[in-house]
């Protein structure tokens, strides 16, 4: 049996959330709950640099990494170009590397 892996939304992540439709609210709801019971092959995420990725739904995106049993989402945006902005993967770094000096 899978064991379940802690889920953090961090501020960003959560305001952003808030500022979507119900419906979003929820498809993104059932996407998190799929990654917290590891079925990773039922949602979309991209590696964008080193232990940082994407959570792909749909024109949402949500930046976020593994740490221990967690995954730690850190900040949402809407997808508009190609590529995720620079500023977003270097937010979600910093604050991995926060996480990981301090344990």
């Amino acid at each position: 049996m899978e064991k379940h892996r802690k889920v953090q939304f961090l501020n960003y992540a959560t305001e952003y959330i808030g500022s979507v439709s119900e419906t979003d609210q929820a498809i993104i709801a059932a996407h998190v709950e799929c990654m917290r019971s590891g079925d990773f092959e039922s949602v979309r995420t991209k590696q964008l640099r080193g232990p940082i990725r994407e959570l792909i739904v749909g024109h949402h995106r949500l930046t976020y990494f593994e740490f221990g049993s967690g995954l730690y989402f850190v900040r949402g945006f809407r997808k508009k170009t190609a590529k995720a902005p620079k500023s977003e993967i270097d937010y979600a770094e910093k604050v991995y590397k926060i996480m990981k000096d301090s344990k």
